[in-house]
């Protein structure tokens, strides 16, 4: 969940925007247009069936679905084929990126002791020769070792450095390493828990990076502290510019002015199928789309989108918004809010809401108006079903941060990650205390065997609420109302009118 891309053409943002439609469907037998129909319509056997398909095409295809493999390609044609069969015109929205493959993995403590040591690659790190690089460590004056001042003094000439997490990016740390001469970086957390780390990019002048957990870098500096210790990393890879896409559909019912939009990142990390991240949001999301093409008349348009290449920095949907910013302002304003969903089954689950309205998290980013109330459709939804719910923080973590940081309001729904269920949040959900929320989180494991059932049904309905509530109103968001071609006021479907046209 990470970085940023630019723009591509105009003519990409026109088409992605104009020709994403639905065809009306007035032979259809239902008409879901409220929330009790739309969440009886979008069931957990049909959102599971998606699942059970993203899985069959991992399977088929090197057991991932990460973005720029054969695997990307056959789950947007599974979504595409899936659309069209519902009556939607779809369409790819191409951006370029960087491909990483990671061929050759380890870290090895040489001496005094000899064995493997736990650690996870960065994203985007610079790869070591294929021998890898063996040498001593050694630590910057300053832990952190973000800047050259913070090496001063400091002999890492040739050696692997040991840094801090804290203060600066890992880009940071690993320019600073190579630049005080370093052969490479280890990176240890300083908190709990395994470090997963980004360089955010491609840093030539970097040196190659590595992370470990806070114990095991508190474990490496005693020993150094008695002697020299010496160090075998290896990382050998393929970085390569290729192409992948986002998906885009909207509905052809409803004020275009006026777009509700929902979005979940389709593809997987190169080490496993993805099933819950974030095939779920996505499976979520798609059987939302097929149930909301039966409902005959929508207030506001609904746009969907299958984001691209999120796991290598939310890529997919900064490429949307920054086309937008370049080529199409005003159909960014005409967005009045932006759902989010990624990761809506985890095994050890909550139900989480994005705080919005700040009530338990302080954001670390500034929150557009509207996203308050457009957390509420959410959190009223719950309160109304008697369904527990958390906030969890309004970080930007996944595909919302670049919708935010243009204005738009947000929110969205999540089950967790790799942070750490509580005692509190066992007695309102189940599950185990001390145990992160998806003990699979970027592993191969993360199969259809992952999924939480009853999480998963439970933020369906979620789903289902939110898209449909504002399909019909986003008064309380930005105060508009629906208005007809003409500019009158047109007639208003609410939620009650069981069969309105």
């Amino acid at each position: 969940m990470r970085s940023r891309t630019a723009a591509a053409t105009a003519a990409a943002a026109t088409a992605a925007l104009a020709l994403t439609t639905l065809a009306s469907s007035p032979a259809q037998a239902s008409n879901p247009n409220n929330s009790k129909k739309m969440t009886k319509a979008v069931t957990v056997e049909n959102v599971h069936k998606h699942l059970e398909a993203f899985q069959e095409i991992a399977d088929a295809n090197d057991g991932n679905r990460g973005a720029g493999t054969s695997g990307y390609e056959a789950s947007a044609r599974y979504v595409e084929k899936t659309l069209r069969d519902a009556g939607y015109t779809t369409e790819r929205q191409p951006f370029s990126f960087v491909y990483e493959e990671v061929h050759s993995s380890s870290l090895t403590e040489i001496s005094p002791e000899a064995r493997t040591v736990d650690a996870v690659e960065m994203s985007y790190s610079q790869p070591t020769p294929d021998d890898g690089v063996t040498a001593t460590l050694a630590a910057p004056t300053t832990a952190i070792g973000c800047t050259a001042g913070d090496y001063a003094g400091a002999d890492v000439a040739g050696k692997i450095a040991l840094v801090s997490r804290g203060t600066c990016s890992f880009a940071e740390k690993a320019i600073a390493a190579k630049a005080a001469g370093a052969s490479a970086v280890i990176i240890y957390n300083n908190a709990p828990g395994t470090l997963n780390g980004t360089l955010g990019g491609v840093e030539p002048d970097s040196a190659p990076a590595t992370g470990v957990t806070q114990e095991e870098g508190q474990n490496l500096l005693a020993k150094m502290a008695a002697g020299p210790v010496t160090m075998k990393l290896v990382l050998t890879k393929t970085m390569e510019e290729r192409e992948t896409f986002n998906v885009i559909a909207e509905t052809t019912s409803g004020r275009d002015d006026n777009v509700v939009m929902l979005g979940a990142h389709l593809d997987s990390v190169g080490d496993g199928p993805g099933i819950n991240d974030n095939g779920s949001g996505s499976a979520g999301i798609l059987e939302t789309a097929v149930q909301l093409g039966k409902v005959n008349k929508l207030n506001n348009k609904v746009r969907f989108a299958w984001w691209g290449a999120e796991e290598l920095g939310l890529l997919g949907s900064d490429h949307y918004v920054a086309d937008l910013q370049e080529n199409d302002p005003a159909a960014l304003d005409d967005i009045a809010t932006y759902l989010n969903f990624d990761m809506i089954a985890s095994p050890n689950h909550i139900i989480g809401v994005y705080d919005a309205d700040e009530s338990t998290y302080e954001a670390p980013v500034e929150v557009p108006a509207g996203s308050a109330a457009t957390e509420e459709v959410f959190t009223d939804y719950f309160d109304g079903t008697n369904q527990a719910w958390v906030d969890t923080e309004f970080s930007g973590r996944s595909d919302y941060s670049a919708f935010i940081a243009a204005g738009v309001p947000a929110s969205g729904l999540f089950t967790g990650a790799d942070g750490v269920k509580t005692p509190e949040e066992v007695e309102k959900f189940g599950g185990e205390a001390g145990v992160i929320y998806d003990p699979n989180y970027h592993t191969p494991a993360d199969d259809i065997s992952n999924v939480n059932r009853e999480a998963l049904d439970t933020m369906s309905d979620a789903i289902a609420h939110a898209t449909i509530t504002l399909a019909q109103s986003t008064a309380d968001i930005n105060g508009k109302t629906s208005r007809g071609k003409s500019g009158k006021p047109a007639p208003t479907v609410l939620p009650e009118d069981v069969d309105a046209a």
